[in-house]
């Protein structure tokens, strides 16, 4: 299942004493009915500590031994017990003051105590309404609504071929200063011998042009260009099938709602990526709005895509560049030397066609040539017979 969560644990570690310096963070990161038993055990501890101080104080002034003296002043009045002692307790800590139970002038300890549980009540509650607070409004939920597709896809993209996976928010209050980050998880060993199990590289999805900005409107495909850069760059169709690697992809913003950052997490598999796909169209144009079919959010099918990788592909381009300027180089070449020849054959027409009589020459000319020579030559016939007739 892909949560966003990463499959690493920690084990063997002996500095534990690290949790309890930030102990805020600590209770927010356990898992609900963990924080709900602390949440519980948290006000229930405080006042049973205060409730067994106020039944120890009563006992210690000897209140319970005169209960039916109506001349004795105790503590605490209405005190008998230790159930009363703790509901005071409570009534205390929670400032509700039922009137039934309260303190006499007569006990300064009491007054000091009272004064310790009304600010250490005061702190317990700003602490544990504090921590649930922002557990529940942690944004890790917003990422719920944010959807990644299920298979990434290779093919080819204005002529060059580009690893691409699609993005989309299902609410309709937008993620602000959204951005687009992608890891590759990929376990290699160094010229040095050394190995490095998760090994981490960027893999480019627009940072240079911006374009992993994204303005999340509706879904959006992300494209990342395999070029020389690109980890991406050897490896062909046969090559991707044996490959053993992740692609982690990382969606952050701000929620419009509460402003909180946002981060929403998936990830690739090499098996879950489809080389020769393309994902299929899910939007239309309705009567004055988009209409957007998240039915086909994680379809896609097959297109024409060569099975080499991007640097044959690159390869065999610039060798087809390679023999076009070569081919036009050698036809312009060619141009100037066919033009001299009929320049020759032309000049010796004109030098035999002083002696009177009209001489057409017959080569290899161009169209133009050919025609621009006929024109002359018919030209020349023409005034050769008009001063004859002369």
């Amino acid at each position: 299942e892909k949560n966003g969560r990463c499959n690493v644990q920690h084990g063997n570690m002996r500095e534990t004493y690290r949790y309890l310096t930030d102990i805020f963070t600590t209770l927010v990161d356990l898992n609900w009915r963990c924080s709900l038993f602390v949440f519980v055990m948290a006000y229930a501890v405080t006042w049973l500590f205060f409730g067994a101080i106020w039944y120890l104080i009563a006992y210690c002034r000897g209140d319970l031994d005169h209960l039916e003296d109506q001349a004795w002043t105790p503590c605490v009045n209405n005190v008998n017990s230790f159930i009363s002692a703790f509901l005071f307790s409570i009534e205390t800590e929670t400032t509700i003051g039922y009137g039934h139970r309260v303190i006499t002038d007569q006990c300064p300890v009491g007054t000091m105590l009272l004064l310790l549980q009304a600010i250490l009540g005061s702190m317990v509650n700003a602490f544990m309404v504090g921590c649930m607070f922002v557990k529940i409004s942690q944004p890790n939920k917003r990422a719920e609504t944010l959807v990644f597709s299920k298979h990434a896809v290779i093919s080819r993209r204005d002529d060059k071929l580009c690893l691409m996976f699609r993005v989309g928010d299902l609410r309709s209050s937008h993620i602000v200063g959204a951005n687009m980050r992608a890891k590759l998880i990929k376990s290699k060993q160094t010229q040095e011998g050394e190995f490095i199990p998760l090994d981490q590289t960027d893999i480019s999805v627009g940072f240079e042009t911006g374009d992993d900005r994204l303005f999340l409107v509706s879904p959006l495909v992300i494209s990342h260009e395999i070029d020389a850069h690109s980890p991406f760059w050897d490896m062909s169709q046969a090559q991707l099938e044996k490959e053993d690697f992740e692609i982690v992809v990382i969606l952050e913003g701000m929620v419009e709602a509460t402003g909180m950052t946002c981060q929403a997490r998936s990830s690739y598999l090499a098996e879950e990526v489809l080389w020769g796909h393309r994902f299929s169209p899910m939007m239309s144009l309705a009567e004055g709005f988009f209409d957007i079919d998240y039915g086909a959010f994680h379809h896609t099918f097959e297109v024409d895509t060569p099975s080499c990788s991007a640097r044959e592909l690159s390869l065999a381009a610039a060798r087809l560049d390679a023999h076009l300027y070569w081919s036009i180089s050698s036809r312009l070449d060619e141009e100037p030397t066919l033009a001299n020849q009929a320049a020759k054959q032309h000049d010796s027409g004109s030098a035999n066609s002083t002696g009177g009589e009209p001489t057409f020459i017959v080569g290899e000319m161009t169209d133009i040539q050919e025609q621009s020579g006929l024109g002359e030559l018919n030209g020349s016939v023409a005034t050769d017979q008009s001063e004859s007739a002369a």
